[in-house]
């Protein structure tokens, strides 16, 4: 079955505090199946806790998220919410994959052995299966020479392409990235850069935090501009980019045009 155009991600109303402070207030995002939706805005505005909460690595305070038409970290039953056990949340969550800032590959296990952990306990595969397509994946990422190589022994830009592969190892329906060009060196963002773009263009569903506005602008179907807490303009990028119509939003692009 054709998905495009399916609601992949549904958010509505979310609202998410910590201690006193409101760090999404009132926020309301639909992206589609096939969508790449890059989502910018200023430290602090809410980003990364936004994609977290629709993995459910945080949860909401308010307000509901649905991805592929299932409730984020509740479960409907006889007419009340339930909360999902820590278990249930795993299996909820295995259709998602996220690539983080930090990369966060398991120090001790080798870049095949971090491909292979999640698909054989959380998807039940063979490990025959997991390693054959944790090869394809690698060798896809030009990393075929680095299977069993350690992550010490990488570059940031060889660990964030691994970090990549080890989500795609999970056969996602949907992929979130969080900033993940920010801890690299200048030289090496091209590299990922590239491998997200190719992922983009087989029409996969990506939620992007990112800072590089020329990505974002060639890639992305919608942009989405955050300020503390609130989705402040949401559109085609090179629309929010050029014609932003607040104040706000014009003062960040051309502040990061320079």
């Amino acid at each position: 079955m054709n998905m495009a155009g399916h609601p992949m991600v549904q958010m509505n109303g979310v609202c998410k505090r910590f201690g006193a402070h409101d760090v999404l207030s009132n926020v309301s995002l639909n992206v589609a199946a096939g969508e790449v939706c890059c989502i910018v805005g200023p430290s602090g505005a809410g980003k990364s806790t936004l994609i977290r909460c629709i993995n459910y690595l945080e949860k909401i305070d308010g307000g509901s998220i649905r991805v592929n038409d299932q409730r984020v970290g509740y479960r409907l039953r006889n007419g009340h919410l339930h909360e999902l056990s820590e278990r249930e949340a795993g299996r909820s969550r295995a259709d998602t994959a996220m690539v983080f800032q930090h990369f966060n590959l398991f120090p001790h296990l080798t870049v095949l052995e971090n491909l292979i952990e999640a698909p054989i306990h959380v998807r039940r595969e063979s490990r025959k299966e997991a390693e054959a397509h944790a090869h394809t994946l690698l060798a896809r990422m030009g990393l075929a020479d680095k299977l069993r190589a350690y992550p010490r022994e990488l570059s940031g830009g060889q660990k964030q392409r691994v970090a990549i592969a080890r989500a795609l190892a999970m056969r996602p329906k949907l992929l979130l990235f969080d900033e993940p060009t920010s801890a690299l060196d200048p030289e090496l963002v091209g590299e990922v850069l590239n491998v997200m773009q190719a992922l983009a263009r087989e029409g996969r569903t990506m939620i992007i935090v990112t800072h590089e506005i020329g990505f974002a602008r060639e890639v992305a179907d919608t942009l989405v501009f955050m300020d503390p807490g609130t989705i402040v303009e949401c559109g085609a990028p090179a629309d929010l980019i050029d014609h932003a119509r607040t104040s706000r939003a014009q003062e960040f692009f051309r502040k990061l045009l320079k």
